[in-house]
């Protein structure tokens, strides 16, 4: 099959794509590299540098022609969105349009894989873990602009037949995670205190999100294909950890001897976050497998291992 990641040299996007590699597909990535690494780039991928809001995406469509289009490029700053909206909405509701139409265009079935935000999208939360039914009360840009991208994605599967599914993910963390990242605290805390560094806990550490590990995140993700499938789905643990025990796994596994510091709270920040993935579980027959504990100590050995 042909496939399109775009965002194929980031975090979560070169995981999938040595997943789909592997399974023998033909995989062809957009990315601008503004925050993806060229070093998580599999090498057989057919690599377009390139932004996503760019009129040259077209080409790509019309020389690549993919059956799927795992989408995953994006601003995923929630503070950068609350500084810059006009930012955020260009890259990931202008962006991500961009990619819609073009796809749009081509013949044949067509599925999107696109890479939305549980955390972001439902703010606080009444239910805990939250289920896909629960109101989408955003409290930042950001959640606001992936679930405007959800709509559009509404809009184009009941006026043009495209398939879709928006897997609404937890907080994912693993090997390769920038850790010069807003949105990775294991990333940063793991990072900083192999290099004997002070990592800062805004507020007072027991604010809890749900942690879900790349592997995981990433099966879900080649699950989707499955033409069964479409619509909204939660991906995470449905279990809540608190950024006080975050930092306390990482210390262990660092051999860390630098205690918590803490700073005041950021605006925006949700208080307590799990996802219900239920429905996707039922769906996809997929289950976490990956422990926070399992998952922190294999993130903290990458990062020892990028250090010699």
């Amino acid at each position: 099959m042909k496939i399109l990641v775009t965002g194929g040299s980031g975090f979560i996007g070169s995981h999938i794509t040595d997943k789909l590699i592997e399974a023998g597909h033909t995989v062809s990535v957009i990315d601008n590299l503004s925050t993806g690494n060229i070093l998580n780039l599999n090498p057989k991928a057919h690599f377009y540098q390139m932004d996503i809001r760019d009129d040259k995406v077209k080409d790509v469509f019309e020389k690549e022609s993919p059956q799927v289009v795992y989408h995953l490029a994006a601003q995923i700053n929630v503070r950068k969105s609350e500084e810059d909206p006009f930012l955020d909405t260009s890259i990931n509701i202008n962006g991500s349009i961009n990619i819609i139409r073009n796809f749009i265009k081509l013949k044949g079935e067509k599925k999107l894989i696109f890479s939305s935000t549980g955390g972001a999208i439902y703010g606080e939360a009444e239910e805990l873990p939250t289920p896909e039914t629960a109101e989408e009360l955003p409290l930042s840009p950001y959640g606001i602009s992936k679930l405007a991208v959800e709509k559009y994605l509404f809009y184009y599967s009941s006026c043009y037949q495209l398939d879709f599914v928006a897997l609404r993910f937890g907080n994912v963390y693993g090997p390769r995670q920038n850790s010069k990242a807003e949105a990775g605290v294991i990333a940063i805390f793991a990072e900083k205190l192999l290099n004997n560094e002070q990592p800062i806990i805004f507020g007072d550490g027991k604010q809890t999100r749900d942690f879900v590990y790349i592997e995981d995140v990433v099966n879900s993700a080649i699950k989707s294909i499955n033409k069964n499938l479409n619509g909204i789905y939660n991906i995470g643990t449905g279990i809540e950890t608190d950024i006080n025990y975050i930092f306390d796994c990482i210390k262990k596994d660092t051999c860390s001897n630098i205690n918590k510091t803490y700073e005041g709270e950021k605006k925006a920040e949700v208080r307590r976050s799990s996802l219900s993935a239920k429905k996707f579980q039922q769906s996809a027959g997929w289950a976490p497998s990956y422990t926070i504990e399992e998952g922190i100590k294999n993130t903290v050995k990458w990062f020892k291992s990028i250090r010699t």
